[in-house]
Parts: C-alpha cells; sequence; structure tokens
C-alpha cells in the first residue's frame, strides 16, 4: 500500500501558498478565537483545511455510492472499518450507535463555525476598509453555501419544486456557536433558499479575482450559483450565471484546460506515467491549480491511512464502455490492482487522481453550461462547449459529438451526462448527478446497481433502494444531541 505522510502535504501547502502559513486557527483554538482586526478575520479564511482534506472529509463517501464504480472483494472484504462496505452496498444504516463520527460532517460543522464568526463580526472589526470586510463576509456566505449544499446532498431528498417546502432539510447554522444549540431540520426548500440567497450575497461582494484559487473568487460563486440551479431544474436561471463566471474568468486569465494531446504526447508536462502512481498531472499535485476555479482537494488514493479505503474500487465495465478506446482520460488508469498484478477481468483502477478537485473545475464549468444549453434547446451551443472540452482530451478526429447525440435534445443531454462520468468517474461527482437524475423526466425509471467482484470468481449485485437509500441518515450522535429531530428513514 503506498503510504503518504499527512504534515509533510502541509508543509508543502504551506510553502507555496505564503499566506497560510500563519494561520490564525493554528494559533487559538476553535472555539477560543480572538479576531479583532480585518486581518485577523483574514487569517481565519486562510485556513489550510478548508481547501485540503489530507485524510478524510471532502466527497469520500460520495466516491463510494456512485454508480459507476464496482469493487475488488480481495481488497474491500479487507478494509479495517466497516463504513466503507457499507456505502458502497447502500446499506440503509451507515453509522451506528457505537461508530466514531464521521469525517465529513464534523469537519463541515467545524468549518461553519468559522464562517458563522466571520459573517457575523467582520463589519465590526478594526482596521481594514469596508470594501475589504464585505469581501471577507461574502467569501465566508460562499463557503458556507458550499457546504450546505455537499450537506443536503447528502441527507435530504433530491429537490422537487412540489414537495421541497415539506421534505425535511438539513439544520441552518447561523450562530457560531460551539455548545448549548439545538437545531431543527427545516425543510429541503429553507435550505436551497439560504443556499442561493448566500451564493447572491458572495457574488455581490467578491472580487474577480483572489491572490489564490484556494479563496472564492466572483467567478467561483456565480459557477456555483449557476451548478446549484441547474441541479434543481432551473436551467433558465443557471444560464446567466454560468455565462457571467466565464467572462469573469476570462478577465481574471488565470484558469485554463490542460490539452491532454499536448500533456500526453511525447515530453508532455503528464509524463512519465509513473507505474504504481499514475501520470504527472495536476490530479496528482497538491499545487497545480491549472483548471480550478475554486480549489477544494480531498485525499482519493490507495494508502495505509486513508479513511475512504478506495483499494479495491475500480470503473464498472458499463461505464469502461462509455470511453472511446482513444480518449486520454483512459491514460488515468491502469489494469493493475494495487498490488501491481493484471486485473483478470480488465478492469480500470483509477491511479491518476490521488487529489480529486471537489471545489469547481473549469472542465465542470463547460459541461454545465452544455447541460443549460441543451436543456434550453440551444443544441449548437450545447455541442459548442462540449467539443471544447472534449478537444482538450482526445485526438481532434474523435472530439466531435457523434450525430446520434447531436440529432435531439434528450440524446444530448443523456451525452452530456455520460461525458460528467467520463470527466470526474470515481470521484464523487457522479452521487450527486444519480440524485437529480433520479426525478428527472428524461430518466424516469432509472435504477442503480454496483458490482462486487468476490474473491472465488463470482460476482454479487447491489441495487440501490430507492428513493430511501438516495439520502443518508443522519448520524446516531446527531439526533441524540437535538432531541425530537427526525432521522431519514
Amino acid at each position: 500500500m503506498r503510504k503518504i505522510l499527512a504534515w509533510p502535504l502541509y508543509i508543502s501547502l504551506i510553502l507555496v501558498f505564503s499566506q497560510c502559513k500563519k494561520s490564525f486557527l493554528e494559533v487559538v483554538p476553535q472555539g477560543n478565537q480572538v479576531a479583532v482586526t480585518t486581518s485577523d478575520y483574514d487569517l481565519l479564511m486562510n485556513d489550510p483545511n478548508f481547501y485540503n482534506e489530507p485524510y478524510a472529509g471532502g466527497w469520500q463517501e460520495p466516491v463510494l455510492m456512485g454508480d459507476e464504480v464496482s469493487a475488488l472483494g480481495a481488497y474491500q472484504d479487507n478494509l479495517p472499518v466497516p463504513f466503507e462496505a457499507r456505502l458502497f452496498q447502500w446499506q440503509d444504516k451507515i453509522n451506528y450507535e457505537e461508530d466514531p463520527l464521521p469525517f465529513f460532517i464534523t469537519n463541515c460543522l467545524g468549518y461553519m463555525y468559522t464562517f458563522n464568526k466571520v459573517i457575523s463580526e467582520v463589519d465590526g472589526a478594526t482596521e481594514g476598509t469596508d470594501a475589504q470586510k464585505t469581501a471577507l463576509k461574502a467569501e465566508a456566505k460562499a463557503n458556507r453555501a458550499f457546504l450546505n449544499y455537499s450537506l443536503i446532498n447528502y441527507y435530504a431528498k433530491p429537490y422537487v419544486a412540489a414537495t421541497a417546502a415539506t421534505d425535511p432539510g438539513f439544520p441552518i447554522i447561523t450562530e457560531a456557536a460551539v455548545t448549548g444549540v439545538t437545531y431543527n431540520r427545516g425543510t429541503v426548500q429553507q435550505m436551497y433558499d439560504f443556499i442561493i440567497q448566500d451564493l447572491k450575497d458572495a457574488v455581490a461582494g467578491l472580487p474577480v479575482q483572489q491572490l489564490y484559487k484556494t479563496r472564492f473568487s466572483r467567478p467561483a460563486a456565480e459557477g456555483l450559483l449557476g451548478k446549484v440551479y441547474l441541479f434543481m431544474g432551473r436551467s433558465s436561471d443557471a444560464l446567466p450565471l454560468l455565462n457571467a463566471a466565464f467572462a469573469d474568468l476570462a478577465t481574471a486569465g488565470n484558469t485554463t484546460l490542460y490539452d491532454y494531446n499536448q500533456t500526453f504526447a511525447p515530453g508532455g508536462a503528464f509524463l512519465p506515467i509513473d507505474p504504481t502512481f499514475g501520470p504527472a498531472s495536476n490530479f496528482n499535485s497538491l499545487t497545480d491549480l491549472t483548471e480550478d476555479v475554486v480549489t477544494r482537494m480531498f485525499i482519493n488514493s490507495t494508502f495505509s491511512g486513508n479513511q475512504l479505503g478506495n483499494d479495491g474500487l475500480v470503473l464498472s465495465n458499463e461505464d469502461k464502455a462509455l470511453y472511446d478506446p482513444r480518449d486520454l482520460r483512459l491514460l488515468l488508469y491502469t489494469q493493475n490492482d494495487p498490488d501491481g498484478n493484471s486485473n483478470p477481468n480488465g478492469l480500470l483502477r483509477k491511479y491518476g487522481s490521488t487529489y480529486t478537485r471537489w471545489g469547481l473545475q473549469l472542465s465542470e464549468l463547460y459541461l454545465l453550461r452544455a447541460e443549460c444549453k441543451a436543456r434550453l434547446n440551444d443544441l449548437p451551443g450545447a455541442i459548442a462547449d462540449l467539443e471544447v472540452l472534449r478537444s482538450h482530451r482526445m485526438p481532434a478526429n474523435i472530439a466531435p459529438v457523434p450525430a446520434v447525440a447531436a440529432a435531439s435534445q434528450a440524446a444530448l443531454v443523456h451525452f452530456i451526462i455520460d461525458e460528467r462520468i467520463r470527466e470526474f468517474a470515481l470521484e464523487g461527482y457522479r452521487w450527486f448527478d444519480m440524485r437529480r437524475l433520479s426525478v428527472d423526466p428524461l430518466y424516469a425509471g432509472i435504477t442503480f446497481t454496483h458490482i462486487h467482484y468476490n474473491t472465488d470468481g463470482t460476482t454479487t449485485s447491489y441495487t440501490l433502494n430507492q428513493p430511501n437509500r438516495l439520502v443518508l441518515q443522519l448520524p446516531p450522535k446527531y439526533i441524540e444531541t437535538n432531541p425530537g429531530m427526525e432521522n431519514n428513514p
């Protein structure tokens, strides 16, 4: 197994992002922060944990729950903790009373404390300008919205306009409080309204460009709000925001797509391909933020100590078939298992994504806008955006959208969703798509399955129980500390 030490990773980040070397949270423990000046609040927003999850967190649970993954029993059956198998099998209950608290929700609530502190206090800070305070509050709201968007997609039903006002949501937390506060869940609609307002405020107050991409900028907030609207089924609201994000990114001039035709060519930046760790791509680098609109990373590699335990995860054969054999994204995969031996079933393991980006990537921005345009029946516009991305991922002769996919709105939307798999497989994105597709009329009757390859050569198939298992149950410890809070079925 690959062994990675967490602290050296922090050190490398600190060296690169020099503003982070005096993170306020490293000096004063959370819960006892005494921020006074505007600079203090700026330092609060520099916590490296906000953008790098070196051990556990990020979208690790969605990686296991996406239906594009299969599992090798030789590895998954020997994992030290049971969460991974429960998530992969879409079991009804993931966390039991005796289990430790899940890292993701625990981390999110810890980060939320800081964001709420900045939002509620920065206007009263000494020193600094009003513009600086406005930008910091806007940044904290964008971060809060980003976390809430993930949490509502873990612990509440997919958004459906007709039922969102009564579907149980996730608690809206606005106070920088550590103890003595109990919460109710509210509704899905209330949470989405809250997310949207936070992002509108963020767009109004953020600069077009930040010093580092680890900090939310205006195009990042515009892109995220556009994504939220699209995933709610509000394409006409999403498109202007995605267009604005592209315009602001052009002004900033610091985000671009890698062209795999160049980076994988002889002498290219992603070469040589290490037989164990994969290409020298941006996804195997902590410091290469070329394609990031806003940087958020989590560990997604096979090594001892990784809470994800993804050693046995492979691309499903069904989704492997979505790739043209000449698609250069296949170079991010290996047919070798973690022990170095060739997989007898020809299954592909993604070893070219040690650090999965779960913030907002330029490639996703193209796919989001393409989908918006397709759903609004602008098929030529959707195809144009798709082909920009595809021309950077494969040879020019196969980059054009196939005629059968371009023939109708429904076919093109399906092709775009498949392109999201080709771009983001085994990185957690598919879980969010599964949820929204389950309530999308274009995908009526969709089912989700997982294949487990047993050590005796047989396979076991798991089918997701809809709609209940499109939602995780809240951990028992959170229910216990909030008397009367309803859990999910």
